[in-house]
């Protein structure tokens, strides 16, 4: 299920968004025991999607009846917004800026997913709703905190998806579900109409199985929305990748796979197939972007968490989950010393960062050193999950963009992904070269 196939099916017509949202509805049921849905739109729900389609010619608008699943932190009018909490639910009267893009440009939204409770997690087994599994194999998490948004993909109940990114929630499922996932600049797509996890760091992800569909919908919603205090512009002028190139690699010392000795070879792979693509790999003191990842839960800004859900935790505190409602509420002992010498650090970290990026044109890590059971998540829920976010908490902080591909199977099906990452507003870039290594991937 891919953009093209589907436009090509619609103008052909060999193929109408009403039958294939029928096909949709029927893959959902033969996967109903895998907690991939908070809320599956019904067929009154979707009438109007596929009358106004109906109406029009497949070739006038872009996303032309591409079903399109969305996570449920982010509003879509007339349907609840729970961030996985039942307690918290409320029902938009206007769906979220980037979903009103993706929906005028003739994208149907097949529902809302589920998610580590309100964004809170890498593992995807922070739900009230069930531990969402993995796509290949389901004794396996399938990441966090998009991961409903990510297996819906994978398992072709919608050609693409919207997750969030705070801390690695766009990047991680990707990874464990064989997606690819773009983690865009800040403020390029609109968080207007998202539940907050950290207001000033979260971005609106896309996931999808290809490049050519990422960049697609990325055309589409990245778009300047004035009501958003955070939203900014993206540039006219991007930078593109020579064909000789320079890219930051960690070094050694820095590099963790927890075990993981098939990643860790997977990861060389690539280093090795980005060099005959004409690049050269520049070992790097990494050690601004690890401290600064250090910031995100252990520094302040867990205190905006607290912030965005502080009724809930203070006056239902029952409502959250165990794990969920200990991280949060760890953020309301944070000062604003705290905020300030943690900004202080952080600006000197960037300063730092500025200069490993400075003669480069993009860094290189794995998108997570390992994967899990969702068993051995749940024996140990912190420190698992502080694991994944080893090469994704800073990305925000730091103010990059990035995009996570696939990079190869472990010898049990599991896949393993990279990230590629540069400053911001070099998003195209990064699809660029993400898909030249995907593509030389196809070719050897």
């Amino acid at each position: 299920m891919n953009i093209s196939d589907l436009k090509k099916s619609y103008i052909n017509k060999t193929l109408t968004p009403r039958e294939l949202m029928a096909q949709i509805k029927k893959r959902i049921e033969q996967h109903s025991a895998n907690p991939i849905w908070i809320h599956i739109l019904s067929d009154d729900e979707l009438e109007p999607y596929l009358q106004r389609l109906e109406a029009c010619e497949p070739s006038s608008l872009p996303l032309y009846g591409i079903p399109f699943a969305i996570k449920d932190n982010i509003d879509l009018a007339g349907i609840p917004t729970t961030a996985g909490c039942l307690d918290y639910s409320y029902m938009p009267e206007r769906s979220a800026f980037a979903v009103e893009a993706l929906i005028k440009a003739g994208a149907i939204p097949v529902g809302k997913t589920t998610l580590d409770q309100f964004a809170t997690g890498l593992v995807g087994t922070r739900s009230p709703f069930g531990a969402c599994q993995n796509s290949i194999d389901p004794k396996y998490i399938s990441g966090g905190s998009s991961s409903g948004s990510a297996v819906s993909v994978a398992l072709e109940m919608a050609a693409f998806s919207l997750g969030t990114d705070t801390a690695g929630s766009g990047r991680v499922p990707a990874a464990f579900n064989n997606l690819v996932g773009l983690k865009p600049s800040k403020g390029v797509l609109s968080t207007s109409g998202v539940v907050p996890a950290c207001r000033s760091l979260d971005c609106i992800s896309i996931f999808a199985k290809s490049t050519e569909d990422a960049q697609k919908v990325f055309d589409v919603a990245a778009s300047f929305d004035e009501g958003d205090p955070y939203s900014r512009k993206m540039p006219e002028m991007q930078k593109s990748v020579p064909s000789s190139f320079r890219f930051a690699v960690p070094r050694a010392d820095q590099l963790k796979f927890f075990g993981d000795v098939e990643a860790e070879e997977l990861f060389y792979k690539a280093v090795q197939r980005f060099e005959e693509m004409g690049g050269t790999a520049v070992e790097t003191d990494f050690s601004p972007m690890l401290e600064a990842a250090n910031l995100l839960y252990y520094g302040p800004w867990v205190a905006e968490r607290y912030v965005a859900v502080k009724d809930m935790i203070e006056n239902s505190p029952q409502s959250l989950i165990d794990v969920t409602r200990t991280i949060i509420e760890s953020g309301k002992s944070k000062s604003a010393e705290d905020y300030f010498n943690a900004e202080y650090k952080l600006k000197a970290y960037r300063r730092k960062a500025d200069i490993v990026m400075e003669d480069i044109d993009f860094a290189l890590t794995p998108t997570t050193g390992t994967i899990y059971t969702i068993d051995e998540v749940n024996a140990d829920p912190i420190q698992l999950n502080s694991n994944l976010g080893y090469y994704t908490n800073f990305m925000n902080l730091l103010d990059f963009s990035a995009y996570a591909v696939p990079a190869g199977f472990r010898k049990n099906g599991l896949p393993f992904g990279i990230t590629l990452f540069a400053e911001a507003f070099e998003d195209r870039k990064l699809l660029q070269i993400g898909e030249n290594y995907m593509q030389r991937g196809s070719d050897v």
